[in-house]
């Protein structure tokens, strides 16, 4: 395929059948390229086309679920949509052996979200913001009329905080508006609300207003998880010391932190993606909640018990929600929150930071003891063996001879199979 000119004028404008047939002149599709685009899995031409720009598709990734969870002493299977081996087993095996402790105890997540209104040029910062805390009522009545059905429900903006910030471009005033999103993940809410807002302030502050938006990261919606994971089940002493090692290392080291809070969130995106949540505003926030005291740190602490088994704490912000956006419109979102028979945003919340917790026991549990390799190629072998064409009914054989061999490749596969089919021992 030689190169191709990306200048396409009105390519908007297109049904998805001449977006396809356009792309198969610049990139010559084969037959198999046009069958997989036009397999749109649940959804209707119609419905795709409305989620995002110029659709040709759908692409689409593998739902499991997490067993055995206990949060809030209520039982949970989790969906959980993600692409990586071992991560559905190991967090099932995690919440496995904290139930033998009770499971995972949440506490309550506030709903409430933080829209920013950046006012600049502002002549006198004290009596701008004197104005606004004078203003305060009638700035928050005004916001609150963009939301009746908000308001009649229980929520609503309810206060404001002001920030002052030293920039190149001189001095700002930040005002953060505080809103009541209750179920929703509250973005365009917020956003509305301090549009809305926006020229009353200016005029009350005598500044000039440019960004009003949403802040994801969400300060007044942190999730705390803690759960106690029992030593023998662990692997014994040796395991949980190694564990609080692990935890020390990424308490001292960002290089060690990051890939750390990564393990974390492989359970908390992947329970985002499956229901319909935006999966970059919570990773952005975790992380730059992870970052907040100034040196980038795990969102998770342990330390063990009188006992010696290891207790697991995790605090990290989740805006999640269950009414609005993709939450209702994905047809696949509203099946994982039937599954999870949840009654509130803050419900999703609390099991979210349970998952991440989990996740990351796992995976430290795996570092401590066997490595993080072992379990996972045991999963990764099998992908291994049907890509090296292995027949269905002889996978398992080919897989477990694999891991035996310690050989997780495809030439490998090959050659275990050509063995079998020559009736050679193994």
């Amino acid at each position: 395929m030689s190169g191709y000119n990306s200048e396409i004028s009105g390519f908007y404008k297109l049904s998805i059948k001449k977006r396809r047939e356009l792309l198969s002149e610049l990139i010559n599709f084969n037959e198999n390229d046009i069958k997989l685009l036009e397999n749109l899995g649940y959804f209707t031409e119609t419905q795709i086309d409305t989620f995002i720009e110029n659709v040709i598709g759908s692409y689409q990734l593998p739902i499991g679920i997490a067993c055995n969870f206990k949060v809030n002493n209520k039982d949970y299977l989790i969906p959980m949509v993600i692409e990586e081996p071992s991560v559905v087993a190991a967090a099932s095996n995690a919440a496995k052996i904290a139930r033998k402790h009770g499971g995972f105890h949440s506490e309550n997540v506030k709903s409430v979200m933080i829209s920013q209104i950046q006012i600049t040029n502002v002549k006198d910062i004290e009596s701008a913001k004197r104005k606004l805390e004078e203003n305060k009522e009638s700035i928050l009545k005004y916001a609150n009329e963009k939301d009746p059905l908000l308001i009649k429900l229980g929520g609503g903006a309810f206060d404001f905080e002001i920030r002052e910030l030293t920039t190149r471009r001189g001095e700002m005033l930040i005002v953060h508006l505080l809103v009541d999103v209750l179920d929703a993940m509250g973005a365009n809410v917020v956003n509305t609300m301090a549009e809305t807002i926006s020229p009353y302030i200016e005029e009350i502050s005598g500044g000039k207003i440019y960004l009003r938006i949403v802040s994801n990261l969400a300060t007044h919606r942190i999730a705390k998880s803690k759960a106690t994971f029992d030593k023998d089940l662990l692997g014994g002493d040796e395991v949980v010391e190694g564990i609080l090692n692990a935890y020390e290392f990424a308490l001292a080291d960002p290089y060690r932190a990051t890939t750390h809070n990564k393990g974390i969130m492989n359970g908390i995106i992947a329970l985002t993606m499956a229901t319909g949540n935006d999966t970059r505003a919570i990773e952005s926030g975790a992380h730059a909640y992870a970052a907040l005291n100034g040196q980038y740190s795990p969102l998770t602490k342990f330390q063990i018990d009188s006992n010696g088994n290891l207790v697991g704490e995790i605090e990290v912000p989740l805006a999640l929600g269950i009414i609005g956006g993709m939450t209702k419109i994905h047809p696949m979102a509203r099946l994982t929150l039937k599954i999870l028979n949840i009654k509130s945003a803050n419900e999703l919340s609390q099991v979210a930071a349970a998952l991440g917790l989990a996740q990351n026991v796992a995976a430290l549990r795996a570092l401590a003891s066997e490595g993080i390799q072992e379990g996972h190629m045991v999963l990764h072998s099998r992908n291994i063996a049907k890509l090296a064409g292995v027949p269905e009914k002889l996978i398992e054989k080919v897989a477990s001879k694999l891991v035996e061999d310690k050989k997780i490749r495809v030439d490998h596969a090959k050659e275990i199979l050509k063995r079998i089919l020559n009736n050679e021992n193994l």
